[in-house]
This record gives C-alpha cells, structure tokens and sequence, in this order.
C-alpha cells in the first residue's frame, strides 16, 4: 500500500474462533510494528463485518473491514475508517480477491 509517509509492508493473520463464531485479523506492518487492536467480527447474513478502534495518522479512528460475496474462490473485502464514532464512514480501501491452485 502507497501512503504519503511512503510504501507500507504489512502482515495480515486471521483467526476463527469457534466457541464465540468470531473472526479476528491481527496485523503488523513495517510503519506501525505490531498492532495490537485487532479487528474483531462474525459472519451474518451472508457477509463478514468486522470493527477496530485504533491509531491512525496520530489520532484515534473506528475501522471497519467487509469481506463479501463470499464464494468457494473468491470474495470481494472493503475497509473503512470513521472519524465521527461510527455515524459516516469513508471506505479507503477496496479489493477483489479469487484464489489461483
């Protein structure tokens, strides 16, 4: 990822748990270390919503991530952040994955 400060690096790890049906993405990237807000969320009509409240740029933001249109291949994943606690959200951040064998 490209940002003013420069390139980003970054390490995505998720975890499912299935005694609370929760998902967690904890991650790490060469210009914060490791972040230890994790973005939590459960999987809910059909889609993965998942929410952090975290440090960006200096200040404390909401996050949230969507993974949907789900397949057995492929999924479709946006981000937001919320500056306002949640009331608008501004999705920087879209992508479409498929899975190459």
């Amino acid at each position: 990822m490209e940002r003013t400060s420069g390139a980003t690096e970054e390490l995505a790890v998720r975890f499912f748990d299935p005694r609370t049906q929760q998902w967690r993405i904890d991650e790490a990237d060469n210009g914060n270390s490791f972040n230890s807000r994790p973005v939590v969320g459960a999987f809910k009509d059909g889609r993965v919503e998942g929410y952090s409240h975290e440090l960006w740029e200096g200040k404390f933001i909401f996050r949230r991530v969507i993974w949907s249109e789900i397949t057995a291949t492929a999924f479709h994943w946006e981000q937001a952040f919320s500056a306002d606690g949640g009331t608008t959200w501004e999705t920087n951040w879209i992508a479409d994955f498929v899975r190459s064998d």
